[in-house]
């Protein structure tokens, strides 16, 4: 397991575990930084690299299902949760909330590298996921007014009849619309123009009319 270029936090208030946690990463090449709360985790300068927070569920500051619920706000990396006492309801609710794994200690040393791995790969999946985000929005961003108006008619599903007729303006007039929103989404088919405005949220419409070209 190839650790280069991730890292994984550590909350615990127990220093023994931190570093024996720390230990065992660094003897596969895994970067990690223990912290004995999550006001000591939250107040790090976390470095812009796929990770895992490997997270105490008891903690002297706040519980650690407690902050998942408050994490969950804000974009911090997936959990793999720890605990010396551990509970089917605790666990159930760590899950739910999103959580990798749920390890009651002592748990095998290769059982908590193969959650950390998982968790990181999911890292790895949802920044790549805001990263298309953030270039379609760009994309996004290019259209016109009008363009914009045209993009959700365009998508969903009606002839260029119909969606000229839903705007108020000519065929010819929408074409040359859906022609500028394909070049300018870099979109070689109407199935990827579908697919990019379903990952940006567009909302379809069907009755939109306005006077304006």
């Amino acid at each position: 397991m190839s650790g280069e270029g991730q890292i994984v936090f550590v909350v615990d208030d127990d220093p023994r575990v931190c570093e024996a946690i720390c230990d065992l990463l660094a003897a596969v090449g895994i970067e990690a930084v223990s912290f004995g709360s999550v006001a000591e985790y939250v107040a790090f300068a976390r470095p812009d690299a796929p990770a895992c927070l490997v997270l105490d569920v008891e903690l002297p500051d706040i519980s650690g299902l407690e902050f998942q619920t408050q994490a969950a706000q804000a974009e911090h990396p997936p959990i793999v949760f720890i605990t010396g006492h551990g509970d089917i309801p605790s666990s159930v609710r760590a899950i739910k909330g999103g959580a990798v794994d749920f390890l009651t200690k002592p748990f095998a040393d290769q059982v908590l590298l193969d959650a950390i791995r998982s968790a990181v790969e999911r890292d790895k999946e949802a920044r790549r996921n805001r990263e298309e985000l953030a270039r379609l929005g760009a994309r996004l961003a290019t259209l016109t007014p009008r363009e914009r108006e045209v993009l959700p008619l365009v998508v969903s599903g009606l002839l260029n009849k119909q969606a000229a007729q839903a705007l108020g303006i000519s065929e010819t007039t929408l074409e040359i619309h859906r022609g500028k929103i394909m070049r300018k989404m870099a979109v070689a088919s109407l199935a990827d123009l579908v697919r990019i405005a379903g990952k940006l949220g567009i909302e379809v419409t069907h009755s939109r009319r306005t006077g304006a070209e």
